[in-house]
Formats: C-alpha cells, structure tokens, sequence
C-alpha cells in the first residue's frame, strides 16, 4: 500500500495538540549510558525507527487551527543534536541525570513561546545526546504525546536499544502505515451513548470537580515546569507487593491509587472527616480495538477512566486498593473507557481555555493518574553490555493534568515509579515527603 501523505487528527490527538503548547504532553525517554555511543551509529538507529514508524517522521499541520493533520515526509530528517552541562547556572541537588530529564520535560518545542520558524509546521520527534563531566552520557528523546504514548515508548526503547546492541533481538518487518486514530478504531457499539446521557455526564463530571479534594497548592501563581521524584523499592519489598495483589485480584494500579489516596488524607484530614480524590486510570487500548493493534504500533491509543473515592482517616490500604480498583473494573466493563472518551477531551480543552473553572486556576482534573499495567522489564543483561546505568520514561503535567502522574515500571524484579508534578505549584520537598510516605505504606501493606 502506498504511504499517505497525510491525515486529521482524532479528537485525542487533538486534544493533546491543544495541552502540549501548555506543557501537558511534551514525552521523554532518558537513558544513561557509561560508554560512548558512536553518533553516526545512533543517527542511523533513529532513522531506522523514523522508517519503521512514519508517524516518528511526521509533521504537526495547522495544530492551532480547528483542522489539524499530521503531514508524513517520505525521509526521516531527526538530527541527534549534542549538549553538555555549560547550561547550569547552580550546583545541582538532584544528579546530573536527574537535571537533563526534568530539563528535557521543560522544553517545549511546539509552544509559541519558543518562536520556531514555522507556526504552522512542527517536528514531532527530538534527539539530544548530552556529555557529563564523568565521561558518561546521556541520550533524551522528546517526542509529542499525540504521537506517543507510554507503550510506544517502551517499544521504541526496546527497538532502540536492540539496534544499538548490533541489531540482536531486533524484529525485521516492513514499514507499518500510519495508523488510523483510536477514535476510528473503537469497536462497533462500544463507543455509543445516547445524547442526553452525554449531557447527564458531562454535567456530573463538572459538579464532582467542584467537590474533590487535592494537595495543598504551595505557589498557585507562578509559571509551572514539571519535575520528578522516584518512588523505587528493592526485589522483596516488591516481591511481597505484588502478591498482595495477586492474593486480592487486583492490578498494581490500584495499591499505587490507594497508597496516595492514604497518604494525601493523612495530610488533609483532621479528625475522622473524609475526603474526595479522583483518579485518573490511563488504559493501553490495543488489544481491544477493531482491528486488534500490536503492541508495537507507535501511536497515540490510550484511553481514560476518571473515578472519584472518598478516604477517610484510619483506612487500610488493601480495602482502599480494591475499592479503587473495582471502581475502575467496572467502569471499564461498563466500556466507559470508549463511552466517556470525547466528554474527557471536551473538559480538559474546556479546563485549558479557561483555568478558572479549576481549584486556583491550577489546571488541576485530579489527584493522581496511574496506568492500568505496570510495564515489566527484565532485560538487565543487555544493558549492561551496552552500558545503560538507568533509564526513566515519563511525560509532562505543569499544563492541565494531575497533581501527580506515576509511571511504574517493575524492572528486574524491583518497583521503579517516576512520579512528575507541576512545579512551583507543588514543591519537590512536598512531593517527596507524600512518595516517602505512599512507600511506607505500600511497604507496610505487603509485610
């Protein structure tokens, strides 16, 4: 089949083209490497990927206007370009590593602030390999979330990390098309709902949000950048986690909810008063579309379930856990993850042309957004070969979002969670004192 040349966005593509100019979407992969990788070498691999995925090549058309399209060139043009850290004006309290994912989430190259040559045409796809004063390096790629999202990152760092291996492990295909977006893809039936009950949902949406609760806002006025705390636990303490799932038929997702949930009432309530947190479960959508995607189509195709829980002080977090999870599993059952999908976009575009209909103006839409499966890694020997020390994969949320969206990865046997905020509007000392406390008690809840 001959490629496209182009095509519209779907709503979801549209609604993160209307976020990511805020700082919402704006989706890193940072890898830190103890040996030098050879530039040409790495340049041809993210070639490979631009050919292999013509999405990765592609041009954000008119993404302002209402008619926005990705334009696909028929060579991949992504050119590595090369930092170090002379751009710091203080020393640093987070590791070199840490500083070049938070400053990689902050630049945003589709926002107009950064004058780019053409208003109406923007890459989708950056490249940054940036040299550390011991001698080790790290390589960030920046891509647009309407492009990408969790899943086709970790197969594009899978795909990336096997070509920089020599090529092993590598699956030899022909050039995918551009896919369709996930609103043309949802199964016949599933994604209806009558009109009046798209009015009833909508309304129900917008009065629960003027009665959650959230984290205490430290600086409501200040411009925002996202920054990242790690919530990481060794092989046992894990070990013991997930088979307190296990044991309860619940997903990973829901412990997390209900750790935070814990966590931010310890802080908020007094007495035994109660309070009202949403949560944001984020659902890859591939394996339940029509035609069925693979894992390894690079794309947008992920989906929303928005659930509002009351906490009330005293709670034990397995009854939370499965509280947050059942509410989730039943939506999910009940396909609002494909019924609810235009009314979530309709509220967050609604939410970001006018920031007053949120608590302070903070853009905040909920607490917390967790992701449905954890992505499992077990690839530490090859990592090793190619020197990779660490890796995070993340997205942005100083725009509209939550106040914290954890992206859990249980890597050799060991929970790692990036958990980003919007900065100044929470502070790194806050968020770390909620992380260290959700570890404790996921820590306690697994003993």
């Amino acid at each position: 089949m001959s490629e496209p040349r182009a095509r519209p966005l779907g709503g979801t593509e549209y609604s993160w083209c209307r976020a990511v100019p805020g700082g919402t979407g704006i989706t890193v992969l940072a890898l830190l490497l103890s040996k030098p990788p050879n530039l040409l070498s790495l340049q041809n691999a993210l070639h490979i990927l631009q050919n292999s995925h013509p999405i990765l090549r592609s041009k954000l058309q008119n993404p302002t206007t209402p008619s926005p399209s990705f334009s696909i060139s028929t060579s991949p043009s992504l050119q590595i370009q090369t930092s170090d850290l002379n751009f710091l004006q203080t020393p640093l309290q987070i590791s070199p590593f840490h500083h070049i994912l938070e400053r990689e989430l902050n630049q945003n190259s589709w926002s107009e602030s950064q004058e780019p040559q053409d208003q109406d045409s923007f890459d989708v796809f950056f490249a940054t390999l940036y040299s550390l004063p011991d001698s080790k390096w790290v390589l960030a790629l920046r891509l647009h979330t309407s492009v990408c999202d969790r899943s086709s990152v970790v197969g594009l760092s899978r795909e990336l990390l096997g070509l920089m291996g020599g090529g092993e492990g590598v699956v030899k295909r022909e050039e995918e098309e551009v896919g369709l977006a996930i609103e043309e893809l949802v199964p016949k039936g599933k994604g209806y709902k009558p009109f009046w009950a798209r009015g009833v949902n909508l309304l129900g949406y917008s009065l629960n949000s003027l009665r959650i609760s959230s984290l205490e806002f430290e600086d409501a006025g200040s411009s925002r950048g996202s920054e990242v705390v790690r919530l990481q636990m060794n092989r046992e303490e894990t070990d013991r986690l997930l088979a307190g799932c296990r044991e309860r038929e619940i997903k990973l997702c829901g412990a997390l909810a209900a750790a935070g949930l814990i966590a931010a009432s310890a802080k908020n309530l007094a007495n035994s008063c109660s309070g009202n947190y949403s949560i944001v479960t984020l659902i890859d959508c591939r394996k339940i579309l029509d035609p069925v995607l693979h894992d390894y189509q690079v794309g947008f195709y992920f989906s929303a379930i928005l659930n509002t829980h009351t906490v009330t002080k005293g709670d034990e977090l397995w009854d939370v856990a499965k509280q947050c999870f059942m509410a989730f599993s039943n939506a999910k059952n009940c396909n609002k993850h494909f019924t609810d999908m235009g009314d979530l976009n309709f509220l967050m575009c609604k939410a970001i042309e006018n920031p007053g209909l949120t608590p302070s103006s903070s853009l905040r839409t909920a607490f917390m957004s967790v992701f449905e499966d954890t992505v499992i890694d077990d690839s530490s020997d090859l990592l090793q070969e190619l020197g990779l020390e660490d890796y995070i994969g993340c997205s942005s949320v100083h725009g509209v979002g939550p106040s914290i969206a954890i992206f859990d990865t249980v890597r050799d046997g060991r929970l790692d969670c990036a958990c980003v905020y919007p900065s100044p509007l929470h502070s790194r000392k806050q968020i770390q004192e909620l992380i260290d406390d959700m570890k404790n008690i996921l820590v306690g809840g697994g003993e």
